[in-house]
């Protein structure tokens, strides 16, 4: 039954008529069109959804509307309007205390809220504050930085340091141009489908990358801004877009500077050269005489100038990239290098629309989706009735397995899911092993094993374990990874609309065109029908569910053709259906001389597959309702990755040099979990496990960690990185924390042995009655050749290191004999805002070096970091993930 409401929200009354029991979240976001309070978890376990009742930060998605008549209900909106921002906002902004930001707005109303307390909070009280606050992308350091901006008490330190590499030197070798074009431009070679200077005096950005939190945008601008001599202002980034934007594949192993980075460097440098030699022609002037400064061309000599936009906007080129055009070299940058804003802060510091989640279209109607219980149930019947005469109803749609419900508004389809699950009647069962023999399931599965011969896997006999005759010590370890969750702050969602056969999707997917390959064979229509734009989601880490919800999309905007369809998972959907990163195990042998150095090593590694991506290959199908439809896709069948340093044996192979050494993997495809890709792949489980060795394998030696591994290190950017974290962190050869409950430990890996080198040094502390370990202060060190945005860089570096912590220390997937059940953040937790430790980073650039990928850098090491340090702490070697309380308990008070 609806009743009248007053409201006052953001200083203003509304009047309404609605369900008295509607949470306020669908009032604020589909009655009043505020987006900044995210909808993410549904259950007041995550603060996304906070907005400011009578001064109190407060939860809205379960608030009833009719609890909050006759308070002040203040959103992120209203603490500040676009020409006045809130000083709370600014902070947010000058931190850059965001990557994906969709937890930001609920960070600074909770930031508000504790203001409003107290005037100027300790950092203490700054993290309780932000405790009921997530953040999957790891920024808990730099909000705390902001907030201690807004009260003036700015913390001296930066957030990072730039030093200079070896080769950046003068003298230092360039990369310069030969003519070859980067593969991208090899695949998109026209120059039309990079760039187009406007009319207006900006100029548009293409590309096939797109952006999920990691700054991509901003970075490609500088590129892009850098080459045409113009400000950072002027350039628009294009959303990737299967009707204009090169096709760049999918957004996937920390390679888009490596890949679009150098494309639009090219094209933005030829297209410069182009505008030159018009501007040459109509100003009649030596062409070596012109100059560029923000777009105007000028002659110094005459004072003739004209503009790209008078001379060129709104044209095409209509020509291809040569590649011949010669790129800026590092002495004329004036931004890459340069710190720079993150281009999307505005939008998000104040709640203006920009996710797929808010995008509101007109005749919009919400959909939602019933799962099955588990993997292995089929519906068996369901009664409709009882969903259908629920106000707002539009249908009910069922297809096979498939169940779904659309409505006119979307608490209205929240409601009628609930009555459609409880109406519906599965068959089946899970299938899973016990959780407690997930390991033993692992490793006694048949597998298909192969060598590895410098990263690359080689068909054929293993080689046997041999021990050197001149070996002093023995020392053998497993270590354990169990699965874990991308588990995104904002569920995934998309929104589709069929009309007249063709159908659009908006999708926070890693890649619009092979989406769209996927869509249109799940549908079993031309992908030339299918047209799929990207827009912005919850930060994703790699292959979660995103792509699975825009098939869902598609499928009921099929079935109510001409009305846009938006649709978003539960919490419970995300955390029990999303794709998962598999569990892993790591057993390693290795033989000291009497000299202490390393003469034998193994490393044999156990995964199930790290490859789940959606595609289209001998009629079988990635996309999870394509399993359930009535006549349905066969899952794809997992195979072994045969190329060098991807899926499980990522980073397999050690950076250290090693006079015997013998690495296989063991695929195992008889996997009872859904997995697929997640950050790091293979790497984070690699790396925990061959850096946590290398320290075994010193303290055995009774070596310094940091010089044990410098011993066995050639490469001098390497040395150069674990040498820049120890010397930060104030690392002193030989000196021992241990046993009185702190420690320090170092780790250091090269992502997949080409791209960023990082180094974590860790310092914590171990309560020996609770096992509770605190992470205190981490340092970490990185060289990612030539450096784009230092800022960008160094949040990544730290995003990767607080979300590989938390892997570390709270996360694994839960299941039983009824299905998974870790299905919300109290039954998955992950690292809080008290629990993160203040982060310093440290930047080696190389100008003129190429670009090395850096979002997952920082992985790898984080977990063997962690695990050093509290060996040094207490004296335990913990080398199952996640270390919890429980492990550390145990592991002091062994039996």
């Amino acid at each position: 039954m609806k009743k009248h409401f007053e409201l006052k929200i953001n200083s203003r009354i509304h009047h309404l008529e609605v369900d008295p029991d509607t949470p306020l979240i669908y009032i604020l976001r589909n009655d009043l069109g505020l987006k900044g309070a995210k909808l993410a978890c549904g259950k007041e376990q995550c603060g996304a959804c906070k907005v400011l009742i009578d001064g109190q930060a407060v939860p809205s998605c379960k608030l009833p509307v009719r609890d909050v008549e006759g308070m002040e209900i203040t959103t992120i909106e209203g603490l500040g309007t676009a020409d006045n921002l809130h000083p709370l906002q600014q902070a947010f902004m000058e931190e850059q205390a965001l990557q994906c930001g969709f937890c930001t707005p609920g960070m600074i109303i909770t930031a508000q809220a504790l203001l409003n307390r107290l005037r100027y909070p300790t950092d203490d009280e700054i993290r309780e504050a932000l405790v009921d606050d997530l953040c999957r992308c790891g920024v808990y350091d730099r909000v705390r930085r902001a907030i201690r901006l807004r009260i003036a008490r700015p913390l001296t330190d930066p957030a990072f340091q730039v030093i200079p590499g070896e080769r950046s030197q003068p003298g230092a070798e360039v990369i310069r141009s030969t003519g070859t074009l980067p593969y991208s431009l090899q695949q998109n070679p026209d120059l039309d489908s990079w760039l187009r200077i406007n009319t207006d005096g900006t100029v548009t950005l293409f590309t096939g990358k797109v952006e999920f939190g990691q700054g991509i945008k901003t970075a490609l601008a500088q590129i892009a801004a850098e080459e045409l001599d113009l400000s950072l202002e002027r350039i628009q980034v294009a959303p990737t877009d299967t009707r204009y934007s090169p096709d760049e594949g999918l957004t996937v192993s920390s390679m888009s500077l490596e890949t679009s980075g150098n494309a639009i460097r090219c094209a933005a440098a030829e297209a410069r050269q182009i505008l030159l030699s018009i501007a040459f022609e109509e100003l009649e002037v030596p062409l070596e005489r012109l100059t560029v400064k923000d777009g105007t061309i000028s002659d110094p000599q005459t004072g003739r100038s004209t503009t790209y936009w008078d001379i060129f906007g709104g044209q095409r080129f209509g020509r291809q990239v040569t590649g011949f055009a010669q790129p800026k070299t590092p002495e004329q940058h004036r931004l890459v290098g340069q710190p720079a804003k993150n281009l999307d802060l505005f939008d998000k510091v104040t709640g203006n629309p920009c996710f797929v989640h808010d995008l509101d279209l007109p005749s919009m109607v919400h959909a939602r989706v019933v799962r099955p219980p588990h993997y292995g149930a089929r519906l068996i019947s369901v009664e409709t009735d009882p969903a259908n005469s629920l106000p707002g109803v539009l249908k009910v749609v069922r297809d096979g397995s498939f169940l779904a419900v659309i409505a006119e508004r979307e608490e209205q389809a929240v409601a009628a899911v609930e009555a459609l699950r409880a109406a519906a009647q599965w068959a089946g069962e899970p299938g899973f092993p016990p959780q407690t023999a997930l390991f033993e399931h692992l490793m006694g599965q048949p597998a298909q094993s192969y060598l590895l011969v410098d990263g690359n896997p080689v068909e054929g006999p293993l080689a046997p374990l041999e021990t050197p005759a001149d070996s002093v010590q023995i020392l053998e370890a497993t270590y354990l990874r169990p699965y874990q969750m991308h588990a995104s702050l904002g569920p995934s969602a998309a929104v589709a609309r069929m009309d007249n056969g063709e159908l659009m999707v908006w999708a926070h997917s890693q890649g619009v065109y092979p989406l769209r390959t996927n869509i249109a064979q799940a549908l079993r229509i031309s992908q030339d029908q299918v047209r799929v734009v990207h827009m912005q989601g919850p930060g994703c880490y790699g292959h979660n569910g995103a792509d699975d919800a825009a098939l869902d999309a598609a499928l009921l905007a099929r079935a109510l053709p001409g009305q846009p369809v938006s649709l978003k998972w539960l919490r419970e959907d995300e955390h029990t259906w999303e794709p998962y990163g598999p569990a892993m195990a790591m057993k390693m042998q290795a033989s000291l001389s009497a000299d202490g150095q390393v003469i034998a090593w193994n490393h044999d590694v156990w995964s199930y597959p790290h490859f789940g991506r959606p595609r289209s290959k001998d009629g079988t199908s990635g996309l999870l309702a394509a399993w359930h439809l009535a006549d349905p896709f066969p899952a794809t069948k997992p195979e072994p990755s045969m190329a060098p340093e991807v899926g499980e044996h990522r980073n397999a192979t050690p950076l250290y040099s090693f006079p015997r050494s013998r690495i296989v993997k063991h695929f195992v495809s008889n996997n009872p979990l859904r997995t697929s890709s997640m950050r790091g792949l293979g790497a984070y489980a690699n790396v925990f496990a061959i850096e946590s060795f290398m320290d075994e394998l010193a303290y055995v030696a009774g070596i310094d960690p940091v010089e044990f591994r410098l011993h066995h290190l050639g490469d001098k950017r390497a040395r150069a990185v674990i040498n820049a974290a120890a010397r930060r962190a104030g690392w002193q050869s030989g000196e021992r924390i241990q046993g009185n409950g702190r420690g320090r430990g170092i780790a250091f890996a090269q992502y997949k042995n080409r791209q960023c080198y990082a180094a974590v040094v860790v310092e914590l502390s171990v309560d020996r009655t609770s096992g509770q370990v605190s992470l205190e202060r981490a340092v970490i060190a990185a060289d990612a050749g030539q450096i784009v945005n230092p800022d960008g860089l160094s949040n990544q570096l730290e995003g990767g290191f607080l979300q590989s912590a938390s892997w570390t220390l709270k996360e694994q997937v839960t299941f039983d004999e009824h299905g998974i059940t870790s299905r919300d953040w109290d039954s998955y937790p992950v690292l809080r805002s008290p629990e993160a430790p203040t982060i310093e980073t440290v930047l080696v650039n190389h100008p003129g070096l190429p670009f090395l990928g850096s979002g997952e850098g920082a992985q790898g090491p984080t977990p063997a970091a962690i695990a050093n340090a509290i060996y040094d702490a207490v004296g335990i070697r913990l080398r199952e993930i996640p270390f919890t309380p429980e492990k550390v308990q145990a592991a002091l008070s062994p039996s």
